[in-house]
């Protein structure tokens, strides 16, 4: 779901291609959906398996999940728009951010085995906090906050009565910091796994978080290396460059590897750009040859191209591809700006396999190196589920202390979630006019 060019589809394919030489599991495409008609012919066109009829060219939020095949395991990259660090951070309030629930139903009518989920570091940050919290919440119990969402009531009807409210997944969430894991690229994503509780408890251990295998800075892969140490065919698609006007020439001429426009010292005024007040770092930001680049995204005017180290100019959608560590051979197909779009908006193919392939071993009892998980996606979704019991508490205390009608007592300022106490002891000194309770203030 949300499927994009095929990331995951591809990192899914090459994982299932290692492990089944050690003997082990593979997964293979079923089916997918995307709402973005060149994206989803890019789909069809590379990834084992896709077809007219497996991929669906949809709205999820109009997306009947009944017409898929059965499946066993389940991804989805729900928009991380209103999670980016970059923009409005407008969270689960977004016009994107309550995305995730079309991912939830997916869970809650076909319970597969297990998921994988994944989403922008911001994701962390939205909402104060709570929006992680609530996202996880509903992964762990898909079935519950399935149901108690009116939009897949009225949708699913007679089927989302028969949802299990009892389905649980067991969480493994982490920051994956994907240079450690030897892409050309520092791209920090969320990565979310679930195994169904019935199926965790036939394994000998559950999901692991996979060891970074390239943890040094000295052992990362280069800009340089992606795109120079095999050099790109002349004819190979999506090479083509972009023509620049010469003010943009010159202007990437005056900005060193690594630099972009504001923090350089233009000695030709009318080179810098004419912006108060923002100071944005990928604004015509060249890329250090000998470091990971920065993260691709899907943009491209005013400046946000990624742009060469040596060469003043921006990359070609090859170039942004295999920082993305796609295949020369992997054809994205619509125009230049749409093919921008789907190589930024893409999960990178070697980060999807890194993940599936520990899944995998997970799955057959195989032993791999691992760490602990950046955060503990239990403790994460059990504070936002308190946190809605006070809120829930709090409402049911307003209403228990507001004032009755044409009565003249008026409350004001109570403290939130007081507990109204007897006194524990008379007032010795006033024996026949005891004081009121005490309010006293219990934390939850």
């Amino acid at each position: 779901m949300f499927s994009g060019p095929g990331g995951i589809a591809l990192g899914a394919e090459r994982a299932s291609a290692q492990i089944s030489r050690e003997s082990g599991s593979s997964v293979s495409h079923g089916w997918a959906v995307e709402y973005h008609p060149d994206t989803a012919d890019t789909y069809r066109r590379n990834i084992r398996g896709a077809n007219e009829d497996s991929v669906f060219t949809a709205d999820v939020r109009e997306f009947d999940l009944r017409k898929v095949p059965e499946f066993n395991s389940f991804a989805f990259g729900f928009p991380c728009n209103d999670f980016s660090t970059i923009g409005e951070h407008r969270g689960l309030e977004g016009d994107y951010g309550a995305l995730y629930t079309y991912g939830i139903h997916a869970l809650a009518l076909h319970s597969p085995d297990w998921f994988i989920a994944e989403n922008v570091s911001g994701l962390s940050r939205a909402n104060g906090g709570m929006a992680f919290g609530k996202i996880l919440s509903a992964l762990r119990r898909p079935g519950r906050a399935a149901r108690s969402d009116r939009n897949f009531r009225e949708f699913y009807r007679a089927d989302a009565e028969a949802v299990d409210p009892d389905l649980e997944y067991e969480l493994v969430a982490n920051l994956y910091c994907f240079e450690e894991y030897g892409l050309p690229q520092r791209r920090h994503r969320f990565i979310i796994t679930g195994i169904r509780k019935d199926v965790r408890r036939k394994l000998k251990k559950g999901f692991q978080v996979p060891a970074p295998t390239t943890p040094k800075t000295w052992q990362q892969t280069t800009a340089r290396d992606a795109i120079e140490a095999d050099p790109i065919h002349p004819d190979t698609y999506n090479n083509d460059q972009i023509k620049h006007r010469q003010h943009v020439v010159d202007r990437l001429n005056a900005i060193a590897p690594g630099k972009n426009a504001f923090n350089t010292e233009f000695e030709d005024s009318t080179l810098k750009l004419n912006v108060k007040g923002v100071t944005l770092s990928n604004i015509y930001r060249r890329l250090s040859a000998d470091e990971p680049s920065y993260t691709v995204t899907g943009s491209g005017g005013g400046g946000t191209h990624m742009y060469h180290w040596a060469e003043p100019r921006a990359l070609t959608n090859r170039e942004r591809a295999r920082l993305q560590t796609f295949p020369d051979s992997f054809r994205f197909l619509g125009g230049n700006p749409s093919v921008r779009r789907q190589i930024g908006m893409a999960v990178p193919p070697d980060g999807a396999q890194v993940v599936i392939e520990a899944m995998l071993r997970t799955l057959d009892g195989a032993a791999y190196a691992s760490v602990g998980p950046s955060l503990d996606a239990d403790e994460l979704a059990l504070a936002y589920e308190l946190s809605e019991q006070a809120e829930e508490a709090q409402k049911h205390l307003d209403r228990a202390f507001a004032p009755t009608a044409g009565t003249e007592e008026q409350h004001t300022g109570r403290p939130p979630l007081e507990i109204i106490h007897g006194e524990r002891e008379a007032a010795e000194s006033v024996p026949a006019a005891p004081r009121p309770a005490e309010a006293q203030r219990v934390s939850i």
